[in-house]
């Protein structure tokens, strides 16, 4: 179900990727950790609008794959950063065979490497989603506390009100 659903995930953010600069930065801080490309292989970068490897797009991009998706230098990672960053490193690269292209970029896909993240750190995961849970259930429990005591004041008030109305009652 997991892979279901970071397959799902990840074939969307690459559909969209340059609809929003956020998930931009996102797909691009993710291939840049994991050191991956693309969902299964690097490839699915042709699902893109602007990345699609057909003769018909028009694209300057076509046939490329995100800068994210370039191996980095001995200077990155040292801790260096260059300071001009090649952004078209990626280009043509999904004209090439697979063998090709890894003298330039990640070949790997970045599902099944999300998903192993995923399981090695599903008790951190659950421990932050109990985390975020606990104080959301605190406010709920609070708020049915309050709920019954204005429930229990509107009663108390409209007894007083009848039997102060009619002291005979």
């Amino acid at each position: 179900q997991a892979r279901g659903k970071v397959s799902e995930i990840i074939n969307g953010a690459i559909v969209h990727y340059r609809d929003d600069l956020d998930l931009q930065n996102l797909i691009d801080f993710g291939q840049k950790e994991f050191s991956c490309c693309g969902g299964v292989s690097y490839k699915d970068w042709s699902q893109n609008t602007y990345f699609n490897c057909t003769a018909a797009n028009p694209s300057r991009e076509r046939c490329s794959v995100p800068f994210s998706c370039c191996l980095q230098d001995a200077n990155e990672e040292a801790g260096t950063r260059p300071v001009v960053i090649n952004t078209m490193c990626g280009q043509g690269v999904q004209a090439m065979s697979c063998l090709e292209a890894s003298a330039f970029i990640y070949t790997n896909g970045c599902i099944d490497k999300l998903v192993n993240w995923i399981h090695s750190n599903l008790f951190l995961l659950g421990g932050i989603a109990v985390g975020l849970a606990i104080p959301q259930l605190v406010g709920i429990l609070l708020a049915q506390i309050l709920i019954s005591q204005i429930r229990y004041q509107i009663k108390l008030q409209l007894y007083n009100q009848r039997h102060w109305a009619d002291p005979w009652y």
